[in-house]
Protein backbone atom coordinates (compact mmCIF):
# COMPACT_ATOMS: atom_id res chain seq x y z
CA UNK A 1 0.00 0.00 0.00
CA UNK A 2 1.32 3.01 -0.72
CA UNK A 3 1.29 6.94 0.64
CA UNK A 4 2.48 10.52 -0.23
CA UNK A 5 2.20 13.47 1.34
CA UNK A 6 1.01 15.18 -1.34
CA UNK A 7 -1.98 15.22 -2.59
CA UNK A 8 -1.95 17.56 -5.66
CA UNK A 9 -3.00 16.14 -9.09
CA UNK A 10 -0.25 17.17 -11.72
CA UNK A 11 -1.67 18.88 -14.65
CA UNK A 12 -1.99 16.82 -17.91
CA UNK A 13 0.29 17.05 -20.49
CA UNK A 14 -0.83 18.65 -23.79
CA UNK A 15 -2.68 22.58 -24.74
CA UNK A 16 -3.61 24.85 -22.07
CA UNK A 17 -7.74 24.34 -22.05
CA UNK A 18 -7.81 28.10 -22.41
CA UNK A 19 -5.62 27.42 -25.18
CA UNK A 20 -7.21 24.29 -27.36
CA UNK A 21 -5.14 23.20 -30.70
CA UNK A 22 -7.54 23.08 -33.28
CA UNK A 23 -5.58 19.67 -34.89
CA UNK A 24 -7.05 17.61 -31.52
CA UNK A 25 -10.47 17.82 -32.51
CA UNK A 26 -12.73 15.71 -34.81
CA UNK A 27 -15.75 17.60 -35.71
CA UNK A 28 -19.17 16.51 -37.39
CA UNK A 29 -21.04 19.16 -39.86
CA UNK A 30 -24.39 18.11 -41.21
CA UNK A 31 -26.51 19.66 -43.10
CA UNK A 32 -28.86 18.38 -46.22
CA UNK A 33 -27.46 21.28 -48.56
CA UNK A 34 -24.39 20.28 -49.94
CA UNK A 35 -23.03 23.61 -50.69
CA UNK A 36 -23.64 25.01 -47.24
CA UNK A 37 -22.29 22.23 -45.08
CA UNK A 38 -19.19 22.26 -47.96
CA UNK A 39 -18.52 26.01 -46.69
CA UNK A 40 -18.90 25.52 -42.59
CA UNK A 41 -16.19 22.34 -43.36
CA UNK A 42 -13.82 24.60 -45.54
CA UNK A 43 -14.20 27.75 -42.85
CA UNK A 44 -13.21 25.23 -39.61
CA UNK A 45 -10.30 23.01 -41.89
CA UNK A 46 -8.78 26.68 -42.53
CA UNK A 47 -8.51 26.99 -38.65
CA UNK A 48 -6.81 23.17 -38.16
CA UNK A 49 -10.10 21.33 -36.93
CA UNK A 50 -10.77 17.91 -38.74
CA UNK A 51 -13.81 17.67 -40.12
CA UNK A 52 -16.37 15.13 -41.27
CA UNK A 53 -19.52 16.04 -43.45
CA UNK A 54 -22.94 14.41 -43.64
CA UNK A 55 -25.27 15.49 -46.19
CA UNK A 56 -28.18 14.04 -44.61
CA UNK A 57 -30.11 12.97 -41.42
CA UNK A 58 -29.29 9.54 -41.69
CA UNK A 59 -26.12 9.96 -42.81
CA UNK A 60 -25.39 12.21 -40.00
CA UNK A 61 -26.62 9.03 -37.76
CA UNK A 62 -24.56 6.88 -39.46
CA UNK A 63 -21.23 8.76 -38.38
CA UNK A 64 -22.48 9.03 -34.88
CA UNK A 65 -22.99 5.08 -34.56
CA UNK A 66 -19.37 4.77 -36.53
CA UNK A 67 -17.22 7.07 -35.15
CA UNK A 68 -16.37 9.83 -32.21
CA UNK A 69 -16.35 13.33 -32.42
CA UNK A 70 -16.00 16.11 -29.99
CA UNK A 71 -18.35 18.66 -31.72
CA UNK A 72 -21.80 18.01 -33.69
CA UNK A 73 -22.64 20.68 -36.18
CA UNK A 74 -25.99 20.14 -37.28
CA UNK A 75 -29.28 22.00 -38.96
CA UNK A 76 -32.09 21.53 -37.38
CA UNK A 77 -34.61 20.54 -39.96
CA UNK A 78 -33.74 18.06 -42.40
CA UNK A 79 -35.76 14.67 -43.64
CA UNK A 80 -36.19 11.23 -41.60
CA UNK A 81 -33.82 12.46 -39.04
CA UNK A 82 -33.66 16.18 -38.01
CA UNK A 83 -31.12 18.09 -35.74
CA UNK A 84 -33.16 17.21 -32.44
CA UNK A 85 -32.78 13.52 -32.85
CA UNK A 86 -29.19 13.90 -34.20
CA UNK A 87 -28.89 16.22 -30.53
CA UNK A 88 -30.08 13.19 -28.59
CA UNK A 89 -27.73 10.94 -30.28
CA UNK A 90 -24.78 12.45 -29.46
CA UNK A 91 -25.80 13.29 -26.25
CA UNK A 92 -26.13 9.39 -25.41
CA UNK A 93 -23.16 8.34 -27.40
CA UNK A 94 -20.73 11.15 -27.04
CA UNK A 95 -21.49 12.48 -23.76
CA UNK A 96 -18.23 14.21 -23.36
CA UNK A 97 -19.21 16.17 -26.99
CA UNK A 98 -21.02 19.53 -28.00
CA UNK A 99 -23.96 19.81 -29.93
CA UNK A 100 -24.25 23.18 -31.84
CA UNK A 101 -27.37 23.83 -34.14
CA UNK A 102 -27.95 25.51 -37.21
CA UNK A 103 -31.47 27.39 -37.61
CA UNK A 104 -32.61 29.84 -40.11
CA UNK A 105 -34.99 32.38 -38.48
CA UNK A 106 -38.16 30.64 -38.39
CA UNK A 107 -36.84 28.07 -35.96
CA UNK A 108 -34.90 30.25 -33.72
CA UNK A 109 -37.59 29.29 -30.74
CA UNK A 110 -36.67 25.44 -31.20
CA UNK A 111 -32.91 26.56 -31.19
CA UNK A 112 -33.67 27.83 -28.11
CA UNK A 113 -35.42 24.99 -27.12
CA UNK A 114 -32.63 22.26 -28.20
CA UNK A 115 -30.36 24.47 -25.62
CA UNK A 116 -32.62 23.21 -22.87
CA UNK A 117 -32.34 20.23 -23.60
CA UNK A 118 -28.68 20.15 -23.93
CA UNK A 119 -26.85 21.69 -27.02
CA UNK A 120 -23.77 23.90 -26.60
CA UNK A 121 -25.34 26.95 -28.81
CA UNK A 122 -27.02 27.98 -31.75
CA UNK A 123 -26.37 29.27 -35.50
CA UNK A 124 -28.56 31.35 -37.12
CA UNK A 125 -28.35 31.57 -40.98
CA UNK A 126 -27.05 33.24 -42.82
CA UNK A 127 -23.47 32.13 -41.14
CA UNK A 128 -20.25 34.13 -40.94
CA UNK A 129 -17.20 32.54 -41.09
CA UNK A 130 -16.44 34.49 -37.78
CA UNK A 131 -19.65 33.56 -36.33
CA UNK A 132 -18.98 29.80 -36.97
CA UNK A 133 -15.20 29.73 -35.79
CA UNK A 134 -15.84 31.65 -32.31
CA UNK A 135 -18.91 29.01 -31.44
CA UNK A 136 -17.01 26.69 -32.27
CA UNK A 137 -14.15 27.75 -30.31
CA UNK A 138 -16.25 28.14 -27.14
CA UNK A 139 -17.50 24.39 -27.76
CA UNK A 140 -14.04 23.19 -28.04
CA UNK A 141 -13.20 25.03 -24.37
CA UNK A 142 -16.26 23.37 -22.77
CA UNK A 143 -15.38 20.15 -24.66
CA UNK A 144 -11.52 20.64 -23.48
CA UNK A 145 -12.77 21.41 -19.51
CA UNK A 146 -15.21 18.31 -19.64
CA UNK A 147 -11.88 16.17 -20.33
CA UNK A 148 -9.39 17.71 -18.01
CA UNK A 149 -12.11 17.05 -15.03
CA UNK A 150 -12.71 13.41 -16.58
CA UNK A 151 -9.02 12.69 -16.68
CA UNK A 152 -8.24 14.41 -13.81
CA UNK A 153 -11.26 11.99 -11.94
CA UNK A 154 -9.37 9.08 -13.64
CA UNK A 155 -6.38 10.39 -11.85
CA UNK A 156 -7.65 10.44 -8.26
CA UNK A 157 -9.26 7.72 -8.54
CA UNK A 158 -6.11 5.78 -9.99
CA UNK A 159 -4.73 7.10 -6.63
CA UNK A 160 -6.61 6.90 -4.06
CA UNK A 161 -9.02 4.21 -5.49
CA UNK A 162 -8.58 0.25 -3.96
CA UNK A 163 -6.67 -0.10 -7.74
CA UNK A 164 -3.85 2.50 -6.54
CA UNK A 165 -3.16 0.58 -3.46
CA UNK A 166 -0.22 -0.93 -4.05
CA UNK A 167 0.12 -4.77 -2.14
CA UNK A 168 0.84 -8.59 -2.75
CA UNK A 169 0.29 -10.36 0.29
CA UNK A 170 -3.45 -11.43 1.45
CA UNK A 171 -3.43 -9.96 4.57
CA UNK A 172 -3.96 -6.88 2.18
CA UNK A 173 -5.81 -8.52 -0.33
CA UNK A 174 -9.12 -9.60 2.48
CA UNK A 175 -8.70 -5.59 3.60
CA UNK A 176 -9.45 -4.49 0.34
CA UNK A 177 -12.20 -6.63 -0.05
CA UNK A 178 -13.70 -5.15 3.38
CA UNK A 179 -13.12 -2.05 2.08
CA UNK A 180 -14.84 -2.90 -0.91
CA UNK A 181 -17.88 -3.37 1.14
CA UNK A 182 -18.23 -0.22 3.53
CA UNK A 183 -16.99 2.67 0.80
CA UNK A 184 -20.45 2.56 -1.02
CA UNK A 185 -22.45 3.00 2.70
CA UNK A 186 -22.52 6.04 4.97
CA UNK A 187 -20.83 3.97 8.05
CA UNK A 188 -18.86 5.82 10.36
CA UNK A 189 -15.31 4.71 10.42
CA UNK A 190 -12.29 3.84 12.47
CA UNK A 191 -8.89 2.89 11.49
CA UNK A 192 -6.48 1.70 13.19
CA UNK A 193 -2.45 0.94 13.35
CA UNK A 194 0.73 2.16 13.96
CA UNK A 195 2.15 5.43 12.54
CA UNK A 196 2.94 5.46 8.79
CA UNK A 197 0.89 2.75 7.43
CA UNK A 198 -1.16 4.34 5.04
CA UNK A 199 -4.09 5.22 7.38
CA UNK A 200 -5.06 8.46 5.70
CA UNK A 201 -4.64 6.63 2.23
CA UNK A 202 -7.52 4.23 2.84
CA UNK A 203 -9.36 7.10 4.42
CA UNK A 204 -9.03 8.57 0.69
CA UNK A 205 -9.95 5.39 -0.85
CA UNK A 206 -13.12 5.02 0.94
CA UNK A 207 -14.10 8.23 0.12
CA UNK A 208 -13.22 8.14 -3.62
CA UNK A 209 -15.27 5.08 -3.90
CA UNK A 210 -17.99 6.48 -2.05
CA UNK A 211 -21.32 8.45 -3.47
CA UNK A 212 -19.62 11.18 -1.64
CA UNK A 213 -16.50 11.45 -4.44
CA UNK A 214 -17.94 14.04 -6.06
CA UNK A 215 -17.75 15.99 -2.65
CA UNK A 216 -14.90 17.09 -0.47
CA UNK A 217 -12.90 15.22 1.81
CA UNK A 218 -11.65 17.16 4.40
CA UNK A 219 -8.35 16.14 6.34
CA UNK A 220 -7.74 17.11 9.92
CA UNK A 221 -4.90 16.04 12.21
CA UNK A 222 -5.81 16.55 15.54
CA UNK A 223 -2.42 16.03 17.41
CA UNK A 224 -1.10 18.59 14.93
CA UNK A 225 -3.64 21.40 16.15
CA UNK A 226 -3.47 23.19 19.95
CA UNK A 227 -5.58 21.99 22.58
CA UNK A 228 -7.37 25.18 23.31
CA UNK A 229 -8.00 25.39 18.85
CA UNK A 230 -9.83 21.90 18.36
CA UNK A 231 -12.90 22.79 18.92
CA UNK A 232 -12.92 26.13 16.60
CA UNK A 233 -10.31 23.88 13.87
CA UNK A 234 -13.95 21.21 13.91
CA UNK A 235 -16.40 23.34 13.97
CA UNK A 236 -15.69 26.82 13.92
CA UNK A 237 -15.83 30.03 15.17
CA UNK A 238 -17.86 33.60 15.56
CA UNK A 239 -15.82 37.05 15.25
CA UNK A 240 -15.06 38.09 19.14
CA UNK A 241 -15.41 34.73 20.15
CA UNK A 242 -11.63 34.55 21.63
CA UNK A 243 -8.60 36.84 21.05
CA UNK A 244 -7.48 35.94 17.30
CA UNK A 245 -11.14 35.45 16.01
CA UNK A 246 -11.02 38.43 14.14
CA UNK A 247 -13.83 37.28 11.55
CA UNK A 248 -15.89 34.45 11.08
CA UNK A 249 -14.53 31.12 10.23
CA UNK A 250 -16.05 27.93 9.14
CA UNK A 251 -14.25 24.63 10.77
CA UNK A 252 -13.83 21.12 8.88
CA UNK A 253 -17.81 19.98 9.29
CA UNK A 254 -18.50 22.43 7.53
CA UNK A 255 -16.36 22.67 4.94
CA UNK A 256 -17.14 19.20 4.30
CA UNK A 257 -20.27 19.13 4.06
CA UNK A 258 -21.79 16.70 2.30
CA UNK A 259 -18.35 15.39 1.46
CA UNK A 260 -16.37 13.15 4.22
CA UNK A 261 -14.25 14.74 7.15
CA UNK A 262 -11.06 12.25 8.17
CA UNK A 263 -10.06 12.89 11.66
CA UNK A 264 -6.78 11.96 12.31
CA UNK A 265 -4.94 11.03 15.62
CA UNK A 266 -8.33 10.81 17.03
CA UNK A 267 -6.81 9.39 20.50
CA UNK A 268 -5.43 12.80 21.07
CA UNK A 269 -8.81 14.58 21.34
CA UNK A 270 -9.21 16.97 24.57
CA UNK A 271 -12.18 15.40 26.73
CA UNK A 272 -14.15 18.35 26.24
CA UNK A 273 -14.14 18.09 22.38
CA UNK A 274 -14.99 14.80 22.71
CA UNK A 275 -18.10 15.24 24.44
CA UNK A 276 -19.18 17.88 21.72
CA UNK A 277 -18.05 15.56 18.60
CA UNK A 278 -20.47 12.76 20.55
CA UNK A 279 -23.20 15.43 20.44
CA UNK A 280 -22.66 16.18 16.50
CA UNK A 281 -22.75 12.49 15.39
CA UNK A 282 -25.64 12.15 17.39
CA UNK A 283 -27.41 15.11 15.64
CA UNK A 284 -25.86 16.14 12.68
CA UNK A 285 -25.33 19.61 13.54
CA UNK A 286 -22.74 21.90 14.56
CA UNK A 287 -22.14 24.78 17.21
CA UNK A 288 -19.46 27.20 16.15
CA UNK A 289 -17.87 28.31 19.23
CA UNK A 290 -19.06 31.40 20.62
CA UNK A 291 -22.24 31.14 18.26
CA UNK A 292 -25.64 29.57 19.74
CA UNK A 293 -26.91 28.71 16.49
CA UNK A 294 -26.97 25.19 15.26
CA UNK A 295 -25.88 24.58 11.82
CA UNK A 296 -26.98 21.18 10.25
CA UNK A 297 -24.11 19.54 8.45
CA UNK A 298 -24.19 15.82 6.25
CA UNK A 299 -20.67 14.19 6.51
CA UNK A 300 -19.56 11.18 6.81
CA UNK A 301 -16.80 10.83 9.71
CA UNK A 302 -13.38 8.54 9.49
CA UNK A 303 -11.39 8.55 12.25
CA UNK A 304 -8.16 7.17 12.72
CA UNK A 305 -5.61 6.28 15.35
CA UNK A 306 -2.59 4.72 16.44
CA UNK A 307 -3.35 4.69 20.49
CA UNK A 308 -5.29 2.07 22.14
CA UNK A 309 -8.36 3.69 22.42
CA UNK A 310 -9.49 0.88 24.63
CA UNK A 311 -6.97 1.16 27.19
CA UNK A 312 -7.51 5.11 27.23
CA UNK A 313 -10.85 4.02 28.20
CA UNK A 314 -9.86 2.24 30.87
CA UNK A 315 -7.37 5.22 32.70
CA UNK A 316 -10.29 7.74 31.37
CA UNK A 317 -8.53 9.61 28.80
CA UNK A 318 -11.24 8.50 26.22
CA UNK A 319 -15.14 8.41 26.34
CA UNK A 320 -16.20 4.88 25.84
CA UNK A 321 -19.54 5.65 24.33
CA UNK A 322 -17.91 7.97 21.26
CA UNK A 323 -15.47 5.27 20.90
CA UNK A 324 -18.74 3.02 19.79
CA UNK A 325 -19.95 5.57 18.15
CA UNK A 326 -16.58 5.94 15.88
CA UNK A 327 -15.93 2.19 15.39
CA UNK A 328 -19.58 1.66 13.80
CA UNK A 329 -16.63 0.03 11.44
CA UNK A 330 -12.98 -0.84 12.19
CA UNK A 331 -10.52 -1.41 10.02
CA UNK A 332 -6.91 -2.61 10.81
CA UNK A 333 -3.88 -1.87 9.03
CA UNK A 334 -1.10 -4.30 10.18
CA UNK A 335 2.58 -3.26 10.60
CA UNK A 336 4.80 -3.95 7.45
CA UNK A 337 6.77 -6.07 9.45
CA UNK A 338 3.36 -8.52 9.22
CA UNK A 339 3.14 -8.43 5.33
CA UNK A 340 6.46 -8.54 4.27
CA UNK A 341 5.36 -9.88 0.41
CA UNK A 342 4.04 -5.84 -0.07
CA UNK A 343 7.70 -4.51 1.07
CA UNK A 344 9.40 -5.84 -3.17
CA UNK A 345 6.07 -3.83 -5.11
CA UNK A 346 6.15 -0.57 -2.53
CA UNK A 347 9.84 -0.66 -3.39
CA UNK A 348 9.34 -1.09 -6.93
CA UNK A 349 6.16 1.49 -6.84
CA UNK A 350 8.51 4.39 -5.12
CA UNK A 351 11.55 3.52 -7.39
CA UNK A 352 9.05 4.53 -10.34
CA UNK A 353 7.76 7.08 -8.56
CA UNK A 354 10.77 8.89 -7.38
CA UNK A 355 12.83 8.95 -10.98
CA UNK A 356 9.35 10.71 -12.32
CA UNK A 357 9.42 13.40 -9.86
CA UNK A 358 12.99 13.78 -9.64
CA UNK A 359 13.59 13.50 -13.52
CA UNK A 360 16.50 10.92 -12.42
CA UNK A 361 17.53 8.56 -14.78
CA UNK A 362 16.06 4.82 -14.50
CA UNK A 363 17.81 2.72 -11.92
CA UNK A 364 16.92 -0.80 -9.94
CA UNK A 365 17.60 -2.18 -6.58
CA UNK A 366 20.53 -4.78 -6.38
CA UNK A 367 19.40 -8.13 -5.16
CA UNK A 368 21.58 -7.17 -1.86
CA UNK A 369 19.77 -4.31 -1.17
CA UNK A 370 16.42 -6.02 -1.86
CA UNK A 371 17.21 -8.97 0.84
CA UNK A 372 18.01 -5.76 3.20
CA UNK A 373 14.31 -4.60 2.36
CA UNK A 374 12.78 -7.81 2.94
CA UNK A 375 14.29 -8.34 6.53
CA UNK A 376 13.93 -4.86 7.55
CA UNK A 377 11.62 -4.44 10.69
CA UNK A 378 10.31 -1.20 9.46
CA UNK A 379 9.67 0.66 12.48
CA UNK A 380 8.65 3.69 10.85
CA UNK A 381 5.99 1.52 8.27
CA UNK A 382 5.40 2.45 4.85
CA UNK A 383 6.24 5.88 5.34
CA UNK A 384 9.51 4.70 6.32
CA UNK A 385 10.36 2.67 3.40
CA UNK A 386 9.19 5.37 0.82
CA UNK A 387 11.57 8.00 2.30
CA UNK A 388 14.29 5.33 2.53
CA UNK A 389 13.87 4.62 -1.37
CA UNK A 390 13.73 8.43 -2.39
CA UNK A 391 16.60 8.99 -0.60
CA UNK A 392 18.41 6.09 -2.13
CA UNK A 393 17.42 7.55 -5.68
CA UNK A 394 18.18 11.01 -4.99
CA UNK A 395 21.81 9.77 -3.90
CA UNK A 396 22.05 7.41 -6.73
CA UNK A 397 25.15 8.04 -9.34
CA UNK A 398 25.61 4.71 -11.36
CA UNK A 399 21.99 3.43 -12.06
CA UNK A 400 22.43 0.61 -9.56
CA UNK A 401 20.66 1.26 -6.19
CA UNK A 402 23.38 -0.64 -4.16
CA UNK A 403 24.78 -0.87 -0.69
CA UNK A 404 26.69 2.31 -0.67
CA UNK A 405 22.95 4.19 -1.55
CA UNK A 406 21.65 2.42 1.27
CA UNK A 407 20.29 4.96 4.70
CA UNK A 408 22.72 4.71 7.62
CA UNK A 409 19.69 2.62 9.24
CA UNK A 410 20.25 -0.31 6.70
CA UNK A 411 23.70 0.48 5.41
CA UNK A 412 25.39 -1.56 8.79
CA UNK A 413 23.52 -4.55 9.16
CA UNK A 414 26.14 -5.48 11.76
CA UNK A 415 24.80 -2.54 14.22
CA UNK A 416 20.96 -2.98 13.22
CA UNK A 417 18.89 -4.94 15.70
CA UNK A 418 15.93 -4.37 13.71
CA UNK A 419 16.85 -6.96 11.81
CA UNK A 420 14.31 -10.10 12.18
CA UNK A 421 16.78 -12.73 10.72
CA UNK A 422 19.47 -12.58 13.18
CA UNK A 423 21.71 -13.36 10.91
CA UNK A 424 23.61 -11.89 7.93
CA UNK A 425 20.91 -11.11 4.89
CA UNK A 426 23.88 -9.75 2.04
CA UNK A 427 25.11 -13.16 2.18
CA UNK A 428 23.54 -16.39 0.95
CA UNK A 429 20.75 -17.46 3.95
CA UNK A 430 17.90 -16.86 3.30
CA UNK A 431 15.82 -15.00 5.74
CA UNK A 432 14.26 -17.24 8.72
CA UNK A 433 10.42 -18.38 7.78
CA UNK A 434 8.97 -17.08 10.39
CA UNK A 435 9.51 -13.76 8.16
CA UNK A 436 7.00 -14.70 5.43
CA UNK A 437 4.97 -16.95 7.13
CA UNK A 438 2.51 -16.21 10.34
CA UNK A 439 4.23 -19.39 11.72
CA UNK A 440 6.51 -22.38 10.43
CA UNK A 441 3.40 -24.29 11.26
CA UNK A 442 2.59 -23.01 8.43
CA UNK A 443 4.52 -25.24 6.25
CA UNK A 444 3.36 -29.04 8.77
CA UNK A 445 1.35 -30.99 6.49
CA UNK A 446 2.88 -29.79 3.07
CA UNK A 447 4.20 -31.98 0.68
CA UNK A 448 7.60 -31.30 0.12
CA UNK A 449 7.26 -30.53 -3.65
CA UNK A 450 4.93 -27.46 -2.07
CA UNK A 451 7.53 -26.44 0.35
CA UNK A 452 10.46 -26.56 -2.09
CA UNK A 453 8.12 -24.22 -4.54
CA UNK A 454 7.19 -22.07 -1.65
CA UNK A 455 11.16 -21.26 -1.19
CA UNK A 456 11.82 -20.77 -4.90
CA UNK A 457 8.85 -17.99 -4.90
CA UNK A 458 10.54 -16.42 -1.84
CA UNK A 459 13.76 -16.64 -2.56
CA UNK A 460 12.69 -14.63 -6.40
CA UNK A 461 10.96 -12.33 -4.67
CA UNK A 462 14.34 -10.84 -2.28
CA UNK A 463 15.92 -11.49 -5.34
CA UNK A 464 13.53 -9.14 -6.98
CA UNK A 465 12.99 -11.93 -9.91
CA UNK A 466 16.51 -12.61 -10.21
CA UNK A 467 17.12 -16.21 -10.81
CA UNK A 468 20.59 -16.92 -11.57
CA UNK A 469 20.64 -14.98 -8.04
CA UNK A 470 17.65 -16.88 -6.61
CA UNK A 471 19.09 -19.53 -7.64
CA UNK A 472 22.71 -19.03 -5.61
CA UNK A 473 20.85 -18.01 -2.25
CA UNK A 474 18.84 -22.00 -3.01
CA UNK A 475 22.53 -23.18 -3.49
CA UNK A 476 20.91 -24.92 -6.97
CA UNK A 477 21.95 -24.81 -10.36
CA UNK A 478 20.73 -22.36 -12.07
CA UNK A 479 19.80 -24.97 -14.92
CA UNK A 480 17.91 -26.64 -11.82
CA UNK A 481 16.07 -23.65 -11.03
CA UNK A 482 15.07 -23.20 -14.52
CA UNK A 483 13.80 -26.63 -14.96
CA UNK A 484 11.24 -26.45 -12.21
CA UNK A 485 9.97 -23.23 -13.07
CA UNK A 486 9.50 -24.71 -16.33
CA UNK A 487 7.69 -27.49 -14.64
CA UNK A 488 5.39 -24.66 -12.81
CA UNK A 489 4.97 -22.95 -15.88
CA UNK A 490 3.29 -26.37 -17.46
CA UNK A 491 1.32 -26.66 -14.06
CA UNK A 492 0.42 -23.05 -14.89
CA UNK A 493 1.78 -21.95 -11.15
CA UNK A 494 4.40 -20.36 -11.90
CA UNK A 495 6.46 -18.18 -9.19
Amino acid sequence: MQTDDSVSIPPPTGPSPAEPDPKRFSILVVDNDPAHAQAMTESLEKTGYRCTVATSGPEGKKQLEQNTFDVVITDMVMNDVDGMQLLEMSRQLLPESQTVMVTGHATVTKAVEAMQLGAFNFLEKPITPNRLRAIVSKAVEAVQLKQTNVELRRRLDERFGFEGIVYAGPQMQNLIDRLKRIAPTDATVLITGESGTGKELIARAIHQNSPRKAKRMVALNVRAVSENLVESEMFGHVRGSFTDAVTDREGAFQYADGGTLFLDEVGDMPMSTQIKLLRVLEEHQITRVGDNKPIKVNVRLISATNRPLEAMIEDGQFRNDLFYRLKVVTVHLPPLRERRDDIIPLMDHFRKTFVRRHNHAPCNFTPAVTKKFYAYDWPGNIRQLRNFVETMVVLDMDGKLDIDDLPPELSDSSSDHSFSTGGAVDGGELPSPSVHFNGPSELIGKTMDDIERWAIEETLKITAGNREEAAKVLGIGARTLYRKLDKYREDGTVP
